[in-house]
């Protein structure tokens, strides 16, 4: 996804501010004039760019592998051999590019996923690869081995063909067989949150919302959204020991380029101190329960930016002014957050919030 950056100049340590002016009608009355979009074709055109894809393709095939505890290296090894009958991504020439990833549950970040590399065009790929994880037998005895098919395609996105849950507290590591390369029928997801909303690290942030009085009148009738984006914490590496990461923010429904602010970039490190405020104005108190705050935080490698995870922050209703709407989708922390800056004006109200997958809205020329 290529992106115009502007090149920033401020300090890693200095506190920024960047207005965007509104007037009061623009959340509402985005006009093709205007260079915004029309609410439905928001909706219309919110793409899965960067998401594991779930449920999209039927899950069907099996896959062999073989499990095994090294005292010696006091390693957990996991033969991955093979797969067969996997389900077509491409449907017409009956082909799909699929690799394999081992998780450790519960805590799948501790100890790190674990993948094989991607096959080219075929539904039976032969990976013959050992996945290896350091860690001591009584640990082990806690934890369930994932084990999960993916499809990647040319832009990276990956769909879910199917996984295998292996519970190893009651394994029996002496018994041969259980060392023998064995078939599993490949199953649908079991978890009900996604495995691919692996940890993306968090965002500490404030909100205030600042009502503007207008001369002669006691009620304010517009007001200022006001979004403080002070650091990230534990950022993913997508690019080894890189990382280049800035945080943009769109107010939807609005996603035309005047909408959108961003930090200047940070790198050479997983936790970014930014401390850049952006300020929103002509926000009527209606509009509060209509728009949602978008927060993407991206890594800027030469002449793409990869997005690494983000935030949606608004009322989750689904809804934007009477319009179904896939990205009103807060979770119950970001709803948590909005209510209370709407409840509490003029105040700052801070959170430290999990970035996750987004299905990411076009940008409108």
């Amino acid at each position: 996804m290529s992106d115009d950056r502007e090149t920033d100049t401020a300090s890693e340590g200095s506190y920024q501010l960047s207005r965007h002016k509104k007037s009061p009608s623009s959340l509402t009355n985005l006009s093709s004039s205007s260079g915004m979009t029309s609410l439905s074709s928001v909706s219309g055109s919110v793409m899965s760019v960067y998401s594991g894809d779930f449920g999209n393709l039927e899950v069907k095939g099996s896959i062999q592998f073989a499990i095994d505890y090294v005292d010696s290296l006091k390693e957990l090894h996991v033969f991955v051999a093979q797969c067969k009958d996997l389900a077509a991504a491409d449907v017409k020439k009956q082909r799909s590019d699929p690799y394999v990833k081992t998780y450790l549950l519960p805590d799948k970040g501790k100890m790190g996923k674990k993948k094989t590399l991607v096959v080219k065009k075929t539904l039976n790929p032969v990976y013959n690869e050992i996945l290896r994880y350091k860690i001591d037998k009584q640990t082990l005895k806690t934890q369930k081995l994932n084990v999960s098919v993916w499809h990647r395609d040319t832009f990276k996105r990956n769909s879910f063909l199917g996984e295998v849950e292996l519970d190893l507290e009651t394994w029996d590591w002496d018994n041969k067989q259980n060392k023998q390369l064995k078939w599993y029928p490949l199953k649908r997801k079991t978890a009900p949150v996604p495995l691919e909303a692996e940890n993306r690290g968090e965002m500490k942030l404030a909100l205030q919302y600042v009502p503007e009085p207008m001369p002669g009148k006691k009620l304010p009738t517009t007001g200022e959204v006001h979004i403080w984006v002070k650091e990230c914490l534990d950022l993913p590496l997508l690019r080894g020991s890189h990382l280049n990461s800035f945080v943009k923010c769109t107010i939807l429904p609005d996603t035309s380029r005047k909408s959108r602010q961003k930090t200047r970039a940070v790198g050479k490190t997983t936790n970014p101190v930014f401390n850049h405020t952006m300020v929103y104005d002509g926000f009527r108190p209606e509009d509060l329960t209509e728009a949602c705050v978008e927060l993407t935080v991206w890594d800027h490698y030469k002449l793409t930016n990869q997005f690494l995870g983000g935030l949606r922050i608004g009322f989750g209703t689904g809804k934007s002014y009477g319009t179904e709407v896939d990205w009103m989708d807060s979770t119950s922390e970001e709803v948590a957050l909005w209510e209370k800056m709407v409840k509490s004006p003029n105040t700052w109200i801070e959170a430290i919030l999990p970035l996750r997958m987004l299905l990411i809205a076009k940008i409108s020329k």
